[in-house]
């Protein structure tokens, strides 16, 4: 068994654990993990940046890549607390862009400004136990490669979006989008695909 294994396994070292790498009534890792642990663990490929204003919010026991030649813009915040954020090669994450993981980003993607992908849910069930204090419920997220997201778009966790699919700005993506599509509103609909056939988008 895998250390990591045994701290989740274990309440008491996984309270330990959690203490050390996050301060209390707080939501991000503690200097010494950003500094000293977090270089050494995810991964910065080739030729990419990530601005200086961006928040990072990286945790050492889920998995941080950004693929050569991407870039995080300036406001942005990356939380890999619940789950794995893995970004391909030539991709942009706009300004002010929400990334919580577990998401999966492609290669040649774009994503505007004030785009939030979150693959988190708080639970809400239990009517005697506050929101905040209830569990997450965590489900992946999958934006394939060639992908253009409009300005404050939402995608939603759960949601996989197929290759070259177009979203549009605003619109909040509930339900997975086959490939070479363009969807838009809230909850976001298919107004277009590609047809290979006339090498036309039509209207469905």
């Amino acid at each position: 068994m895998s250390l990591l294994s045994t701290i989740k396994a274990n309440p008491s070292l996984k309270k330990l654990a959690h203490f050390l790498l996050i301060p209390k009534n707080d939501f991000r890792p503690r200097l010494w993990v950003r500094w000293f642990v977090n270089p050494f663990k995810h991964v910065k490929g080739s030729g990419s940046k990530i601005r200086w204003r961006t928040r990072l919010d990286l945790f050492p026991y889920n998995n941080f890549i950004l693929g050569g030649k991407s870039i995080i813009e300036d406001f942005s915040v990356v939380n890999n607390g619940v789950g794995d954020v893995v970004i391909g090669n030539n991709t942009i994450i706009g300004l002010s862009n929400v990334i919580i993981g577990p998401v999966s980003i492609g290669d040649n993607v774009m994503l505007a400004q004030h785009v939030v992908v979150s693959g988190l849910n708080h639970g809400y069930k239990d009517i005697t136990v506050p929101p905040a204090l209830q569990k997450v419920e965590c489900s992946p997220i999958c934006i394939s490669d060639d992908v253009w997201i409009g300005a404050n778009a939402v995608i939603t966790a759960g949601v996989s979006i197929g290759k070259h699919c177009i979203v549009g700005a605003g619109s909040v993506v509930t339900k997975s989008i086959p490939d070479h599509c363009i969807v838009v509103g809230n909850p976001a609909k298919i107004i277009k695909r590609y047809n290979f056939t006339t090498q036309q988008w039509e209207r469905v």
